[in-house]
């Protein structure tokens, strides 16, 4: 049966057939019996992170034959990436078909002007605006909600509005899903249970580990008497009560005296675990009030039983078959799903890098973490290609982008997290993600008809981060900020030793820097108009010829001035410069945050070694498709007007895009 006799927005109420003309003969959509079917099909695989140097590489060694069959059907092409090229701001230039001044996402991370506080940029959360107290408990009246930040209608609703079907499957920048009949499911930017990017927990007896300062991740210092350890799973805040405690579940571990076996058991759940194995999902469910609960979702990982006892268990995923914050449009669609395939990964960015980066994972833990990710993407666009029968499918890949990440120190040598002897094991990883790749794209090939466009797209590629820019630092040592405390230089983050009278500009966030302007930030001294465009001039001038002492190159490529790039109506919401950097440069981890250390560049250690938060010319993505390209240099947003222009749907005025193809030729 087609999957979309049954979708709501069709509306037909039909007892026959008939055509519907919406404005050419690539517009008509005919309708018999319930059932839509366009003249035109649409296949959109995202590939996060796919990189135009390594894709061409390996086609031309004949290692990806199914990219290789596309390119010889069609085209390939590099695909020019936002400014700047994170992954919310590039996929939202996609979804939307403008840059960041129509669609108001500029950084992961972005900053109240009253507090100078780093927020996340792309959903934000109301609590119930109306509540009422009985004893210590908090019971809401009105709920409260999760808003998506990022503006503009996206494509699929433009789509949905012309009564074009469409399953959108995991694009990042979708958190809370924009309201839609269309199936979609969100993707990066959707949290887990705690309502962050995602925290791990560790339980451990090794003390080494205890107490230590780690993002991403809580450790939890353990005990084995008689051979049974206790412990806690931490929840959400509970905000039905007054002092809003953390829910938690008690569980048990009981080790086996001789064999390296526990057994778990957690709510009324049991399962015995070998050491080295995981546990699949198990749903745990934490109790707020005795009418209210919240389920989750999360795997065990025994990874020691002795001498040291090593159990991790990972961020507690939103239950899709019993959401606690919305995922999908309709609810039932991740309904739907879960019961077909079971729990599976809801948070956006689902393989725990963090737990890598802090040596909780190896990498061969990781990489098996991150096969359970890619397994089920697979299974389920299979599942959806195999009842796609009209309008567009979008699907999205995280596994290209995340170990390219992870692993880019082990095929860079000069690297400083270089290791010959892991690299002699995992050296392979991103070559074997890219052949995973194109296994996938083989299986899009095969539905591919003669009236089905595919098209296969990157939202950036990759270069080696090999070194730390501390740009708030360049700041201080440059006199556009200052500190209250000299000697307190490092020690704290969110700009607490900043003299804000005395400072004229700051960064916060991964590309952006800011002006510290009066009447803007809460306690802004530099004035609106003239003074402040001669500041921001001078500050890009001077990064951009700044060089690193050691290496002599330029860590910034481009410092980007805002009203130069960006147009539309968000565009004054914008960081005033937006910083590109080099290849092999990036931000450090601690400017983002507001953390000011003593060295302007530092060696970057950690596993987290590929980036791709540089110039966008450093880094674009890629797009292959079935058809001739005739744009030379197509950009994220010309996909989406390329969408539109194959439905006959006329373009909005706010896109910025024109189609890659000409399928007006004959």
């Amino acid at each position: 049966m087609s999957p979309f006799n049954r979708r709501e927005f069709l509306k037909l109420g039909l007892t026959g057939g008939c055509l519907i003309a919406v404005g050419g003969s690539q517009d008509i959509i005919t309708r018999v019996f319930g059932k839509a079917e366009t003249p035109k099909k649409v296949i959109i695989l995202g590939l996060d992170g796919i990189d135009p140097h390594l894709l061409e590489t390996w086609m031309n060694q004949g290692k990806l034959p199914a990219f290789q069959k596309l390119r010889s059907q069609g085209d390939f092409r590099p695909l020019r990436t936002s400014i700047p090229p994170q992954s919310p701001v590039a996929w939202s230039n996609f979804i939307t078909g403008t840059n960041p001044g129509g669609h108001g996402i500029f950084d992961f991370i972005h900053r109240n002007p009253e507090n100078y506080i780093p927020i996340f940029s792309a959903a934000a959360t109301e609590g119930a605006k109306r509540t009422i107290s009985v004893g210590d408990i908090v019971l809401p009246i009105s709920g409260g909600k999760v808003n998506l930040l990022r503006k503009g209608k996206a494509f699929w609703q433009h789509l949905e509005e012309n009564n074009i079907p469409a399953t959108i499957f995991k694009i990042p920048s979708n958190y809370p899903p924009a309201v839609t009949k269309q199936r979609t499911i969100s993707g990066m930017g959707t949290p887990d249970i705690l309502g962050s990017y995602g925290i791990f927990n560790y339980y451990t007896t090794d003390t080494a580990k205890i107490n230590e300062d780690i993002g991403g991740g809580r450790i939890h210092e353990v005990y084995v008497i008689g051979n049974q350890v206790e412990a806690k799973l931490p929840g959400p805040i509970n905000s039905f009560k007054k002092d809003r405690p953390e829910a938690s579940i008690n569980f048990k571990v009981f080790i086996d005296p001789i064999h390296p076996v526990a057994k778990i058991r957690i709510h009324d759940q049991e399962f015995i675990l070998n050491e080295g194995e995981w546990s699949g999902w198990k749903r745990v469910r934490f109790s707020m009030i005795p009418t209210q609960s919240v389920s989750g979702i999360c795997m065990f990982y025994l990874k020691q039983v002795r001498p040291e006892f090593k159990l991790y268990v990972s961020p507690i995923n939103i239950d899709p078959g019993d959401a606690a914050l919305p995922i999908s449009t309709p609810k039932s669609y991740a309904e739907e799903l879960e019961k077909r395939f079971g729990a599976f990964f809801t948070k956006g960015l689902p393989a725990d890098t963090s737990a890598l980066d802090n040596d909780v994972l190896d990498d061969g833990e990781f990489l098996q973490q991150d096969d359970f990710v890619l397994k089920e993407r697979v299974d389920m666009f299979e599942y959806e290609l195999s009842r796609f029968e009209s309008g567009l499918l979008f699907y999205y890949v995280s596994s290209t982008d995340q170990r390219q990440h992870m692993f880019w120190r082990l095929i860079d040598k000069e690297h400083p997290s270089y290791d010959p002897k892991l690299a002699s094991k995992y050296g392979n990883a991103i070559e074997n993600i890219y052949i995973e790749a194109d296994k996938i794209v083989d299986k899009a090939l095969a539905k591919v008809d003669k009236d089905t466009i595919l098209m296969v797209m990157s939202d950036h590629g990759f270069t080696p981060f090999r070194y730390c820019f501390n740009l708030n630092t360049w700041l201080k040592e440059n006199g556009y900020l200052r500190l209250i405390n000299e000697w307190k230089q490092g020690q704290d983050s969110f700009f607490l030793n900043t003299d804000w009278s005395k400072t004229q500009s700051y960064a916060i966030g991964l590309n952006g820097l800011y002006i510290n302007q009066k009447g803007r930030e809460a306690e802004g001294i530099v004035p609106q108009g003239k003074t402040k465009e001669t500041l921001v001039r001078e500050i890009a001038h001077k990064l951009e010829s700044f060089k690193d002492p050691k290496t002599g190159e330029h860590p910034v490529l481009r410092a980007f001035v805002a009203k130069d790039v960006y147009t539309g109506s968000y565009a004054s919401e914008a960081p005033d410069i937006i910083l590109g950097y080099n290849r092999g440069y990036r931000v450090s981890w601690a400017s983002p945050l507001g953390r000011i250390p003593k060295n302007i560049i530092e060696p970057n250690t950690e596993k987290w070694s590929g980036d791709h938060c540089m110039a966008p010319e450093v880094i674009p993505g890629i797009v292959l498709a079935n058809r001739k390209i005739v744009l030379r240099f197509p950009a994220l947003y010309d996909l989406t007007a390329t969408i539109l222009e194959i439905f006959g749907i006329k373009k909005p005025k706010d896109m910025i895009g024109q189609s890659i193809f000409n399928l007006r030729r004959p």
